[in-house]
């Protein structure tokens, strides 16, 4: 894939953005779990999501077409996007066998787009990771059926870290596998602790529990266990850049953090990937300083309200150096998706 090093190329790959289809599955079994999620039809090319009887999201055919997309996606830059499901789809709250149905369905849509989109489009899956022999298999399926080669998973799986030993060999199979992991905040924790309106909600509690997601990485010492996973983290990291210097203390005074983490919080954070979604220059600067330029990567959480319009032009104004840009531009990603 050829790079063009000028701020407004066409040659962006996105790694954070996601799918709903215009339809979902009726539930194949005897009784509808309450909360199986279902669309319904709203204003023009609008659906409504619904989940539990009330209306969680209203979503617009840039959610369900690949050709739209695909048309939106030269003003921003981008050669290729990643798509994954809307983090709410993960259903990891629902009976197993239900999610399992579901995601199975929704990974089909996925490939399906991909399948139209001319390879401009991608597939990320999604697993039913409260019960790990359904995740392994949807995993098989994922990888090997329909050759996706990137799973989107929650921040937590039921108010558990993705770090915690019983999702360890999840983690193993997937690296064996080849199969990268993009981390994505989902119900997060802290979300009682907000004053003002529900909307705060992706601005505020979205980057604390992903911080804590990837701190719960390090500290398990996933990546030392298991060199081969790449793993990347949402909207930069959340707030992991700002841990780490307190993190490293820590393993500095106290020596079960010392004995629990063989390699600096530091060191093994500049082993993960992270998206660019910050919105702000400095910012974007100071996670290139913190984790290394090879390992940040163009992420815009389309194609929802709170996204990344000009991505490109937002590496642009953070980084003057042409062949760092390329690398946050493109070449991270493609290193990232085994493109």
């Amino acid at each position: 894939m050829s790079v063009a090093h000028t701020p407004g190329c066409a040659c962006g790959i996105d790694v954070h953005a996601h799918v709903i289809p215009h339809d979902l599955p009726r539930y194949v079994g005897n009784r509808l779990p309450p909360d199986w999620p279902a669309m319904a039809p709203a204003h023009a090319c609008h659906r409504h999501v619904v989940i539990q009887g009330s209306v969680y999201r209203t979503v617009s055919e840039r959610a369900w077409s690949a050709s739209r997309r695909i048309e939106d996606m030269d003003p921003m830059g981008l050669a290729v996007q990643a798509i994954s499901p809307m983090p709410e789809l993960l259903s990891y709250w629902m009976e197993p066998q239900a999610a399992s149905q579901l995601l199975r369905y929704m990974n089909e849509q996925i490939a399906n787009m991909a399948a139209l989109s001319g390879g401009r489009l991608v597939g990320m899956g999604a697993v039913p990771l409260q019960d790990l022999d359904l995740a392994l298999a949807e995993l098989d399926h994922v990888a090997d059926k329909l050759g996706f080669k990137a799973i989107e998973v929650g921040s937590n799986i039921n108010g558990k870290a993705i770090g915690s030993p019983e999702f360890a060999p999840f983690f193993a199979a997937c690296a064996g596998k080849g199969v990268a992991v993009f981390v994505h905040a989902l119900k997060p924790a802290g979300a009682d602790r907000l004053v003002g309106p529900d909307k705060l909600l992706p601005a505020l509690a979205y980057p604390t529990d992903v911080g804590l997601a990837a701190a719960s990485v390090l500290t398990s010492n996933l990546i030392g266990r298991h060199p081969d996973l790449k793993m990347a983290f949402s909207h930069g990291g959340g707030t992991l850049a700002a841990l780490l210097p307190r993190l490293e203390q820590a393993r500095q005074v106290f020596p079960a953090l010392r004995d629990a983490m063989p390699e600096s919080p530091s060191a093994q954070a500049r082993k993960l990937f992270y998206d660019t979604l910050v919105f702000d220059a400095p910012t974007l600067r100071h996670l290139i300083d913190r984790f290394g330029a090879s390992q940040l990567m163009i992420g815009t959480d389309y194609p929802f309200a709170f996204h990344d319009a000009r991505p490109v032009d937002s590496i642009a104004a953070a980084v003057a150096d042409a062949d760092v840009r390329a690398q946050l531009v493109t070449h991270n990603a493609a290193r990232f998706l085994g493109l």
